[in-house]
């Protein structure tokens, strides 16, 4: 036997994997289906799922892509729990058996893969980018907006967000309201509310400040046990609900918006640093 083989006999252990498997229009319902093999101390579920992918059934589907966290592509619920699949240490849950369905709240394309798209339209509504009044110098700067680490901080929390779309999957209201916006889509029009850059937080507080809106929220707190980047869409959703409630008081600060400076005019690059190509948009 080859060391390598040892070691591996060493640090593996057999793990059946329960895997959720539906293709609508073609199954009448979803069932699980069992796949069981040795698995490597280190390996997640996602590298798990790409093994049965690449060495045992082909016909499996699921969304990857980064491997590392970033992309928040592999959201699933693995054993119960909204999580992505690249970091989860398969041999943390354990288990000896794994089960592994698509995120709920969400409708199924394939096997474990959700449409994501109620989510991006709700994200989508409440306009998530910076909007100024000055709209000519938004299409055709000639200035910066600058800001201070302390305005940075008030939402660089909630700008993490990976849109993997675990915290609607985890939230009981979106599981009984499909027209509640959810904590992502919340979430985020907080951090634009609070971005100094941006002028329209009376705007979008309007968007969200209904039935269906903030005031759903029941904070039971899911969503910021489930999100893997520690956003806290929970803690969000409460303080664009006191940012709404004191504006309607009275109570609420003026907030002085984002400096403006003058672009740099002569910038002199670093030593051993490639000059930047040429643009191509436009010619």
């Amino acid at each position: 036997m080859e060391p390598n083989e040892i070691l591996f006999e060493q640090t593996s252990k057999k793990i059946t994997f329960k895997v959720q498997r539906y293709s609508p229009g073609k199954d009448q319902a979803p069932h699980l289906q069992e796949y069981s093999f040795p698995v490597a101390s280190g390996m997640t579920i996602l590298d798990c799922l790409i093994y049965i992918k690449e060495k045992i059934d082909p016909t499996i589907s699921f969304r990857a892509s980064c491997r590392m966290g970033i992309c928040g592509s592999c959201g699933m619920l693995i054993n119960g729990f909204p999580r992505l699949a690249c970091q989860t240490q398969s041999f943390s849950l354990e288990s000896d058996v794994i089960e592994i369905k698509p995120l709920p709240n969400y409708p199924i394309i394939k096997d474990l893969v959700p449409d994501l798209t109620p989510m991006f339209l709700k994200h989508k509504s409440v306009k998530p980018y910076i909007i100024r009044k000055d709209k000519e110098e938004m299409e055709n700067p000639t200035r910066e907006y600058s800001q201070t680490p302390r305005e940075l901080e008030d939402y660089l929390q909630f700008a993490y967000c990976l849109k993997c779309g675990i915290c609607l999957a985890a939230c009981p209201t979106v599981a009984t309201d499909r027209n509640f916006f959810g904590p992502q889509a919340l979430a985020q029009a907080f951090r634009y509310n609070s971005d100094t850059r941006d002028d329209a937080r009376e705007e979008r507080t309007r968007i969200v400040d209904n039935a269906h809106g903030m005031w759903r929220c029941h904070m039971a707190g899911a969503c910021a046990e489930a999100c893997p980047k520690g956003v806290d869409p929970a803690m969000a959703v409460q303080l664009l609900k006191r940012q709404t409630a004191s504006a309607v008081l009275g109570l609420r600060k003026k907030r002085q918006p984002a400096r403006v400076v003058a672009a740099p005019t002569a910038v002199t690059p670093r030593p051993g640093v490639p000059k930047a190509p040429e643009p191509t948009i436009g010619k």
